[in-house]
């Protein structure tokens, strides 16, 4: 589990680093401009991270089925060389899945300007500047391809945790139902916030379609989930809960003491409590 917990790390930094620093520096230098170059590996990066998360997110689904409705077969079915092979495929399915978009994408021909109203080189941004129908009608037959590879994978997932369900509901003590759920609560919710945010990114209708809701949908999709994910599988830490806590009483508890303070000293000064005109 912490071998695909290091792969999925991976591929969260990669997707930050992909889109987020470009972005700041444009920001910061007031500038909208990327090169052609740059413009192509960003696009390719991201998808290649992408395309990984998801690969490996179906992985770790597999790791927790084994691991909570076979557990005697564990060392045999997970082992350190079948988890090396299982990770190198998922790395290997974001390459080509990258690959194939971006050789389609970027051999198109852009009739309608080079300007993109996204913060990142995004494909579909930069298929609507095409001109090409036949390279248009490639692209929607590598995404139909893929969505029926992703749609594989959801119904993988899916009947994997029915199974785990199942078995968990039938263990007899609540410790141990407790700890069994425990260990696939991160996993669920970090692939919940993934499914979700991609599936709206990808199947919102186009008559709510704006350049500010795309602005925000793709930050839900290539920034949200790789900068919590983190956060989620660390919330299994006693200590990182204890601290979060804490910190969130006492900003809480720092809130009404000021609100308090004020609240006196506006009584005990009445041209304080009165309102200015």
């Amino acid at each position: 589990m912490y071998f695909l917990l290091l792969n999925l790390s991976l591929t969260d930094l990669g997707c930050i680093c992909t889109t987020v620093p470009k972005a700041m520096h444009n920001s910061l230098w007031d500038t909208t401009t990327i090169s052609y170059m740059g413009c192509t590996a960003q696009a390719f990066l991201l998808v290649f991270f992408l395309g990984a998360e998801y690969s490996l997110l179906t992985i770790m689904c597999y790791d927790r089925y084994v691991a909570i409705c076979k557990p005697l077969h564990y060392g045999t079915l997970l082992g350190s060389r079948a988890c090396a092979h299982m990770a190198a495929a998922a790395w290997v399915t974001g390459f080509l899945t990258a690959l194939l978009h971006t050789a389609n994408t970027f051999s198109l021909p852009l009739c309608q300007g080079n300007a993109l109203g996204q913060f990142f080189c995004e494909i579909p941004h930069i298929l609507k500047l095409s001109c090409s129908h036949s390279g248009y009608l490639r692209e929607i037959g590598l995404i139909v391809v893929s969505a029926c590879l992703v749609l594989g994978c959801f119904v993988f997932i899916v009947f994997s945790y029915v199974q785990i369900f199942r078995a968990v509901l039938r263990i007899p003590s609540q410790q141990g139902r407790h700890k069994a759920f425990s260990t696939c609560l991160p996993h669920l919710a970090v692939l919940s916030l993934f499914v979700s945010t991609a599936t709206f990114s990808d199947l919102k209708p186009p008559s709510i379609s704006s350049p500010s809701l795309d602005l925000v949908v793709s930050v839900l999709y290539s920034v949200l989930p790789p900068a919590l994910n983190p956060l989620i599988y660390s919330l299994r830490n006693q200590e990182l809960k204890d601290a979060i806590w804490k910190m969130m009483t006492g900003c809480f508890s720092g809130a009404i003491t000021c609100l308090f303070s004020s609240a006196q000293q506006s009584l005990c000064n009445p041209l304080l409590a009165q309102p200015a005109f």
